[in-house]
């Protein structure tokens, strides 16, 4: 099977279907010798949905039905997340945008609108700067993106901190650290259990991202995205996602951007009628 392959195998019969409305099965598709798990509800042009760290396919949980109104929406989880786990092979952006562009080229028709949050949108970033041609609008949600001249993490390593609660046997106090930081004090508490559940399915992931080397993306590689292009923020969002967001409204003036109201890092959980409405209209 060449690197560029992919085979669809209907279910999955080893995991269970989302616990969501709508219920969806899992379905499998061979990508790059890999079996990535993905679920899809409606029809119409493809709509790929990608999440980002500690998440998985059921993160877009809230998006999936209503965005399936009018669109055919595909939500994979990427090489290494839930239902699989990472197991010591290598971990990286750039083999998440070599599996997303193979999935878009087959799953996805050869062409999809696609939508990133944080971690997912700079996957999503990176597909629609190597292959332009598959990516028919760009939507990227408090994007994770360094800000040049600033430290790549200038959260006090809290990636780090995170995984050495984790090794040290306090799963859910490493994993509060985490989605507090990037979301807000308290967050982790506040949050509903399947989230909870599937932050903890993912956790070994953290180890894969902790290691990987991310390359810098400057504004002249950035400037040359020719798609229309959606910005969403979350008006709660912590540092640096406002700045992130700022500067890629700057770099790219004619963006659409809009912010979610009364929501966090993530606001396609805390406000998803808003966040869906945001994706909708710009797509239509």
């Amino acid at each position: 099977m060449s690197r560029r392959s992919a085979r669809i195998t209907g279910l999955n019969p080893s995991v269970p279907a989302m616990r969501s409305e709508p219920q969806l099965p899992l379905q499998t598709a061979y990508i790059n010798d890999y079996a990535m798990t993905y679920t899809e509800y409606g029809q119409g042009t493809p709509l790929v949905l990608v999440h980002g760290s500690l998440c998985d396919c059921r993160y877009w949980k809230s998006q999936i039905g209503p965005l399936g109104r009018s669109f055919r929406v595909l939500a994979p989880s990427l090489r290494h997340y839930w239902p699989q786990e990472w197991n010591g092979s290598p971990f990286s952006v750039d083999q998440h945008v070599d599996d997303l562009l193979a999935f878009i080229e087959t799953v996805g028709e050869g062409a999809a609108h696609v939508v990133g949050h944080s971690r997912g949108a700079r996957v999503a970033l990176e597909a629609a700067l190597r292959q332009p041609s598959r990516v028919r609008t760009l939507t990227l949600a408090d994007p994770g993106l360094p800000i040049p001249h600033q430290p790549a993490d200038d959260r006090g390593g809290f990636r780090q901190r995170s995984l050495a609660m984790i090794d040290a046997g306090d799963l859910d106090a490493g994993l509060a650290l985490f989605v507090d930081t990037v979301s807000g004090p308290d967050t982790w508490r506040r949050m509903v259990p399947w989230f909870q559940t599937m932050v903890r399915d993912n956790a070994t992931t953290l180890r894969g991202q902790v290691s990987e080397m991310l390359n810098p993306l400057g504004r002249e590689q950035i400037e040359k995205l020719s798609m229309p292009l959606l910005l969403i923020g979350g008006a709660l969002s912590p540092a640096p996602y406002p700045a992130v967001l700022q500067m890629l409204s700057e770099w790219l003036p004619s963006a659409h951007k809009e912010i979610i109201v009364g929501s966090s890092h993530g606001m396609n959980l805390g406000n998803p009628r808003a966040f869906n409405n945001a994706i909708e209209q710009f797509l239509t």
